[in-house]
């Protein structure tokens, strides 16, 4: 593996590591099919939810941006603390205000037929991280959702607070897989909430020192289509990643949290595979990769607005996330492993039956 193309990653994360809170953003679920996964089908015995977008996105006054499509549904209520705070038809929008603080709002959106959702913005709003936000909250091709409050993702942990750390034991969070490589770990350890177990998943672990950083936009842009192929075919990534799953698999007593240095790369590959598996389309998956642009937009500008124009034009593609990058992931999976069934299954470990019983606990409907 070579060393050079590795640098742009890291050095993305140690650069923004310290920078304050970026505003939410919401990424919207889409409904078209992505990826077309083999294991993919019919699921009996389930009460289909007949939601085909259903967002909550927190304001900073406090109030709530509420979003709903339910074709063929009469009438929806939307509940907050077992009060009715919104009602409509098949679509709809509302926004609330009002509402007791809480760590997350939850919001249950209820049609006259069919399943419910049990729905909170995505993003976690900590004083030590911009990128903290929940997996989950998104509709698979199969038309399941991905339950929220399960699995989340993250930036650095190095600068919670002891109002985090209390936060993140209150939202039950037992297991964290740390992405990083030594050097970053060494640098800025982990503060993880008491009695959570922590776990190193090194995701370019054994790759070495690094060589020169890239010295035009355009290699570094090359660089991080790089590293994202390394995240998928590289030993250390593979192993990483193997490890995520297999916790999310055996913790049936959730929340599992997997973090990089910004949130956006290492995690945001682990990321793509985990909602990808859960058959969830692909222009979906892109679009929450593609968010932590937003998320992390005020930092970003405030790093390169430090730099002088040359150097911030070489690392502005580094301090991004494009399309491009994880659309090289998707296709190192298709090169090496002819699919993406293939991909978890030979790389990652994952069987048939433990995807089988990760979908039955993380999907809904």
């Amino acid at each position: 593996m070579k060393k050079a193309f590795l640098a742009a990653a890291v050095v993305t994360g140690a650069l923004t590591a310290s920078l304050v809170a970026a505003p939410a953003a919401t990424a919207a679920a889409a409904a078209s099919a992505g990826w077309d996964l083999p294991w993919a089908g019919h699921h009996h015995g389930r009460t289909a939810i007949p939601f085909t977008e259903a967002t909550v996105t927190a304001g900073a006054d406090g109030s709530y941006a509420l979003q709903w499509k339910a074709p063929g549904v009469r009438r929806v209520e939307v509940k907050a603390g077992g009060k009715v705070v919104a009602a409509g038809g098949a679509e709809g929008r509302a926004v609330v205000t009002g509402l007791p603080a809480a760590d997350r709002q939850w919001f249950d959106f209820t049609p006259a037929r069919g399943g419910s959702l049990h729905l909170a913005d995505r993003l976690i709003r900590l004083e030590g991280t911009v990128n903290f936000r929940d997996a989950g909250g998104y509709r698979t091709a199969g038309g399941q959702w991905v339950k929220m409050g399960e699995v989340y993702r993250s930036d650095a942990l190095d600068k919670l607070t002891e109002n985090d750390l209390a936060k993140l034991r209150r939202l039950r969070v037992r297991n964290v897989f740390d992405l990083r490589m030594e050097s970053e770990r060494t640098k800025d350890p982990d503060e993880v909430p008491a009695g959570a177990a922590y776990t190193v998943a090194d995701v370019f672990a054994g790759s070495g020192a690094f060589a020169a950083a890239p010295r035009t936009p355009e290699e570094a842009a090359r660089a991080m289509v790089d590293a994202e192929k390394a995240m998928v075919s590289g030993e250390g990534g593979k192993a990483a990643y193997a490890g995520v799953f297999q916790g999310m698999e055996r913790d049936r007593d959730r929340a599992v949290l997997f973090h990089c240095t910004a949130g956006k790369d290492r995690t945001g590959w682990g990321a793509a595979a985990l909602l990808t598996a859960l058959g969830v389309p692909r222009e979906t998956v892109m679009a929450d990769y593609l968010a932590s642009n937003d998320y992390r937009r005020a930092a970003n500008e405030a790093l390169l607005a430090r730099m002088p124009v040359q150097q911030a034009a070489v690392y502005k593609p580094m301090l991004d996330v494009r399309a491009e990058y994880l659309d090289s992931g998707y296709e190192e999976v298709k090169v090496r492993y002819g699919t993406f069934d293939r991909y978890l299954n030979d790389a990652l470990a994952v069987t048939p039956r433990e995807l089988t019983q990760l979908k039955k606990d993380l999907l809904v409907g």
